[in-house]
């Protein structure tokens, strides 16, 4: 199926917010955008400077669909943090004080140490990404990330031969996080995630900084979360403060909770059913009172990353 343009996934009143996360300084090509209408979404969260920058418009997506409406996606969301109710992040994060940010760097690589999110992102030209976004519990959206591709921002810090992997952490912050301090909370803080290098490297990896045109608002992960498209959503960790390098696979968050029921690879495979209940189709989250349902796609309709995974059994590495 061919890669739609992104003026024919997103709705032109927010495909135009691009204008603002820009600034003066865009490429030529963006300038042709239209300009942004009355009824446009507000910027609610526009976040620090140096996010108007150049963007390059790349658009990776091929499912066809129309961009999930920005308020369901900044209103309907996981972010356990703030708790665990869909409406929660929204409720509990609009305090969150996300700049300035800073990201330490550990492991096998050449450059660690404690780096400004500035500092790794501005450097980088953003990019604009329409992905689609499928969550464990087997509903979806269409979103569109701003960014920039995870390698280069891994290579930056030069990791050695002998790192297989790469781990990220969450923020621990319970005062700004009132889900961490709930006692009903079952997840071991910080939130642990992790890929394979080879993942990690893949083009359609990204670190995300903003979504719709303006930077992420804070109960989508803001300052910066990672998008890893064919995988279940709770692989693209939020909020990031620890990239760690190592050479032994990392524990992650949902598998250390229930191994049985999310393991480490975390595919978008229609052919595994959950233990509790079937992958085989999704819940596509609209904002309507009738959703609708389509069929899953393996790796989430993301077939160029199946390489990766030449010669593994993919029920056994779940």
């Amino acid at each position: 199926m061919p890669h739609p343009k992104e003026h024919e996934i997103t709705p032109k009143s927010i495909y135009s917010r691009r204008h603002f996360l820009m600034g003066a300084g865009a490429t030529a090509a963006a300038t042709m955008l239209p300009t942004a209408e009355a009824e446009s979404v507000p910027i609610e969260y526009p976040g620090p400077d140096w996010l108007r920058g150049p963007l390059s418009a790349r658009s990776l997506d091929s499912s066809g669909l129309e961009s999930t409406p920005y308020k369901v996606a900044t209103q309907y969301n996981n972010f356990y943090e703030f708790g665990t109710d869909k409406t929660d992040p929204a409720n509990n994060a609009q305090d969150f004080v996300t700049d300035p940010w800073k990201i330490e760097v550990e492991g096998l690589a050449a450059k660690t140490g404690e780096f400004d999110l500035e500092a790794i992102i501005s450097r980088l030209t953003l990019q604009e990404r329409i992905t689609r976004f499928r969550c464990v519990e087997a509903w979806s959206m269409v979103l569109p990330f701003i960014g920039v591709p995870l390698r280069e921002v891994l290579n930056a810090f030069e990791p050695t031969p002998s790192a297989k992997y790469v781990a990220f952490e969450t923020l621990v912050d319970p005062e700004q996080m009132p889900g961490q301090r709930s006692r009903f909370a079952s997840i071991d803080w910080p939130y642990r995630e992790g890929l394979r290098m080879d993942e990690a490297m893949h083009d359609l990896a990204f670190l995300a900084v903003g979504m719709y045109g303006q930077a992420l608002p804070p109960q989508n992960g803001a300052p910066v979360r990672l998008v890893v498209p064919w995988k279940y959503g709770f692989k693209s960790i939020k909020s990031i403060v620890k990239i760690r390098f190592q050479e032994e696979q990392p524990q992650t968050s949902w598998n250390m909770l229930q191994p049985q029921e999310y393991g480490f690879y975390s595919n978008v495979n229609p052919k595994v059913s959950h233990p509790r209940w079937s992958q085989a189709s999704e819940r596509v989250v609209d904002g309507g009172l009738f959703p609708s349902r389509q069929p899953t796609l393996m790796f989430n309709g993301y077939d160029e990353v199946a390489s990766l995974y030449n010669g593994m059994d993919l029920k056994k590495f779940f």
